[in-house]
């Protein structure tokens, strides 16, 4: 009896909470800077916990087995762990709220990032490979923690909100791989393996990321946007209406917006990961590795708030032919680079980062233009799971091809795919035509 009087009692305080929110579009706006604030926050480690598996996953994994046909291993397996824990993470924040939610992924992640730790301080190879799939929940949950900065965004800065988010990724993600060489000499200082370091720092960023959501984010924005649509209310007619929307999804837009985003992962993944071992066999130290991979990072995600204007004023179409362009160049230029020069491939994994940037906002604005908002999370949703289906398999493949072929043939391969995509958006038009 008492604790069923506790558990009312408890319901009541969260209920009265949130109605001051509710009640007051003041207090609504201040919530949502501050969590816009927290969001940036731990973006900001989450990006430097991101960038350990990028950077040295494939060469430790390399390192261990001893061979280059099974460096992809690593990006594979984070990837395939991404997009179990995307599913598990999303539907944890629908249920409990992102704050717990995002704070279990991320703390999911640190644990991952440990056992990396363990798995290169034993030689255990098993523990490794399931070490890098819990890894993958970091790598799933910073994504998703942009959208917590958008539950009480307003209708017209829902964008601006995300794109704040993805900027602050870039300080972690470009700070992540220039610390590989001072956290190797740590790592060794420790008695771990060089190549094990970058993880010892992506479990710190990872966990603090998790507990900065778990303590700072309250009261939790997706409550209380639930609580403010619930107190709304809905006409009937406009109930009906949706529902009768909803069945009419544009199949052909989101068929378009998810190949975008599939090819261009491929691609991106797949010459990504191959890069550190590339540069690893032609002498170069972990902290020229590192430099590169971080401007790699750095040009995935900084240029998204001027990218996500001209998908606006130039049209989806020619940004996600823009992007297929831009792979095939950067295919180009890492294929004929020397492998000794630095300028060719900082340039070469920017112009990567940058077409991949293009790929990703402007096929998600087909998928948003596809769908409405009674289908468009579930579609999301899907559409998320193949693309970390897509990056895995990218990056699985991606030391086969280099061990039978070459570093110079993946990206070329690489290019010349991205490039199906001028023929994809074409075509509908031609047919229309």
């Amino acid at each position: 009896m008492n604790s069923e009087i506790d558990a009312n009692a408890s319901t009541k305080g969260t209920s009265s909470r949130l109605e001051q929110y509710v009640q007051s579009p003041e207090e609504q706006q201040r919530l949502y800077r501050r969590s816009l604030f927290v969001v940036v926050l731990s973006q900001m480690f989450g990006g430097a916990g991101l960038a350990a598996g990028i950077t040295v996953g494939a060469l430790l994994a390399q390192e261990m087995l001893g061979a280059d046909s099974f460096t992809g291993v690593p990006t594979a397996l984070f990837t395939f762990g991404s997009a179990a824990a995307a599913w598990i993470v999303g539907r944890l924040s629908q249920r409990f709220g992102r704050r717990l939610g995002l704070a279990a992924g991320f703390l999911t992640g640190g644990l991952g990032a440990i056992g990396v730790v363990l798995a290169a301080l034993t030689t255990n190879l098993p523990l490794l490979f399931i070490s890098l799939f819990i890894y993958g929940a970091g790598t799933a949950t910073n994504l998703q923690a942009r959208y917590a900065g958008t539950d009480l965004a307003d209708s017209k800065k829902r964008a601006t909100a995300v794109s704040i988010a993805m900027v602050a990724t870039t300080f972690g993600a470009v700070a992540g791989p220039n610390l590989v060489e001072p956290m190797g000499r740590f790592a060794a200082m420790l008695g771990v393996p060089a190549l094990a370091g970058p993880f010892i720092l992506a479990a710190a960023a990872y966990i603090v990321a998790g507990l900065v959501f778990l303590i700072f984010l309250r009261p939790d924005p997706l409550l209380v946007a639930k609580a403010i649509a619930e107190h709304q209310s809905i006409n009937k007619l406009q109930q009906s209406q949706e529902k009768l929307s909803a069945t009419s999804v544009n199949k052909h837009g989101i068929a378009i917006g998810a190949i975008i985003m599939i090819l261009t992962q491929i691609v991106m993944v797949a010459v990504m990961t191959m890069t550190p071992v590339h540069m690893k066999h032609h002498g170069h130290a972990l902290g020229q590795i590192g430099l590169v991979i971080g401007i790699h990072v750095g040009a995935m995600y900084l240029p998204s708030l001027v990218t996500g204007l001209l998908v606006d004023k130039i049209g989806r179409r020619a940004m996600a032919i823009a992007a297929g362009v831009t792979l095939l160049l950067s295919g180009i230029l890492a294929a004929i680079a020397p492998a000794q020069s630095m300028i060719l491939l900082i340039l070469a994994l920017a112009l990567l980062g940058l077409g991949w940037n293009f790929g990703l906002i402007s096929g998600t604005a087909f998928v948003v233009d596809a769908t409405t908002p009674s289908n468009r999370a579930k579609v999301q949703g899907s559409v998320d799971v193949l693309i970390a289906l897509a990056g895995a398999s990218g990056g699985a493949l991606s030391g086969m091809v280099v061990a039978h072929s070459s570093y110079s043939i993946l990206s070329l391969a690489g290019g010349i795919l991205a490039l199906l995509l001028v023929p994809v958006l074409l075509w509908p038009r031609s047919q229309r035509s």
